[in-house]
């Protein structure tokens, strides 16, 4: 009886499910500023102030290498946080993942460059990509699972792409700061100290976002489990022995998703500028209004797996986003500015958003609640370590290899697809599960 009334006093206090899906969407803009960031500082920037002594090339391959290390740190804090958030709650880790994400981004800011550290500087760079890397693999998984576990059982894939518009408000919030900032200053003064400004903006945002996850209550899905104390000791082992086959699953759905969107967000901006001459303020450009234009279409298509299922909506995304693997240098090679936008607008706002859109709720719904965190957070994070770390490495590998020839890259994208076709099609439709 006493349980029983706790369960309904809770599920008083429960604020809207509205309410928690912004709270989650808020939060992940701004740890996905601060990990994008470093993506387009890795792109523009980085490759002379930390490798100066490589040719231009050279140095863009080093800094996204550095750039991969921060997904390579995110297995084990989607592990680590995932345990806790199993065993603890899913707020409190969100909290602790955005201070430890906004601790290191301000941290870049005060870095000193090769020019006055040498070697060093290079090091300290890597570290703080390392605690970065630790502290987003833990904040996905808890953020989706505030909002699709608040959301009523037909709205899971709308309510759970909210928090999934954190990706492309902080490649939106990232891009215009750096851009606003590079527009301001000359290339001297950008190099001189400008770059900085944009990390050390993080310490604002993280204590607004802080502030906004405050006022949020625990998931009540969570909450039923420690209610009836049937959590788990080792939530991570649980869900491997329970749900290898889902594990691998979702690693194998995230691979066109994740490789693609680092290749639009990332590499683009390498090859375009580097290999074609082309303007740097006009491809940053083309890579806000691709990401704006997103903001809209990813809860659309997570609405519309709502009616028509998860995995139609994905693989869906993952065709079209191999279908455009060689018209997207087609129209870069144009160097009209229009045309590399259309290109970025297509693969992003399109692609990827059809992908990742109804990605929160199909991977949440594949796990059960008791190891739901540890579950999301490590097949979401192991793919990482092999889509979005590498896909910028392996493209800048292949354009120096076979340059002027796109064509390699473009079978490396066919490739990521193909993964996340056979992956989606093997898994279940959970939203037959979740509505019966």
């Amino acid at each position: 009886m006493s349980e029983a009334i706790s369960v309904h006093q809770l599920q008083a206090k429960q604020p809207s499910h509205v309410t928690v899906a912004t709270a989650s969407l808020i939060g992940t803009a701004i740890e996905w500023y601060d990990f994008f960031l470093y993506g387009t500082a890795a792109a523009l920037i980085f490759n002379k102030l930390f490798f100066p002594t490589f040719d231009p090339m050279m140095g863009t391959l080093l800094a996204f290498a550095t750039y991969a290390l921060g997904f390579i740190a995110r297995p084990l804090g989607g592990i680590v946080f995932g345990h806790y958030g199993d065993k603890i709650g899913r707020k409190t880790m969100l909290y602790l993942t955005l201070l430890i994400m906004g601790a290191a981004t301000a941290a870049i800011g005060f870095l000193p460059t090769y020019e006055s550290a040498g070697i060093w500087a290079a090091v300290l760079l890597v570290a703080c990509r390392l605690i970065q890397g630790f502290g987003l693999g833990g904040e996905w998984g808890g953020a989706v699972l505030m909002a699709v576990e608040h959301a009523p059982a037909d709205k899971k894939g709308f309510y759970g792409s909210w928090p999934q518009l954190g990706a492309p408000l902080g490649l939106v919030l990232g891009t215009l700061v750096f851009s606003v900032v590079s527009a301001m200053l000359t290339d001297a003064q950008l190099y001189a100290w400008g770059w900085r400004i944009p990390f050390l903006f993080s310490v604002a945002l993280v204590l607004v976002g802080l502030w906004i996850r405050f006022t949020i209550a625990e998931s009540p899905e969570f909450q039923k489990v420690k209610d009836t104390k049937q959590e788990v000791k080792m939530p991570i082992l649980e869900a491997i022995r329970m749900y290898p086959k889902n594990i691998l699953l979702a690693m194998g759905a995230r691979f066109a998703e994740n490789g693609f969107f680092y290749i639009y967000a990332t590499f683009v901006l390498a090859y375009a500028t580097q290999s074609l001459g082309m303007n740097k303020q006009d491809m940053l450009n083309g890579v806000l209004i691709g990401a704006a234009i997103e903001t809209f279409t990813i809860p659309a298509f997570g609405a519309l797996s709502d009616r028509l299922g998860r995995r139609p909506i994905y693989i869906f995304g993952a065709v079209f986003s191999a279908l455009m693997s060689f018209p997207l240098f087609m129209l870069l090679a144009t160097r009209n500015p229009q045309a590399a936008w259309i290109a970025i607008v297509l693969g992003l706002a399109v692609g990827h958003a059809a992908m990742y859109g109804p990605q929160a709720s199909f991977l949440s719904e594949l796990f059960g609640t008791k190891v739901r965190y540890s579950g999301v957070s490590l097949g979401y994070n192991l793919a990482s370590i092999f889509a979005g770390a590498l896909s910028p490495l392996i493209a800048t590998g292949l354009m120096t290899a076979y340059a002027p020839a796109t064509w390699p890259i473009s079978l490396y994208m066919i490739a990521l697809a193909l993964i996340t076709v056979v992956s989606v099609y093997f898994a279940t439709e959970t939203r037959k599960i979740v509505q019966g």
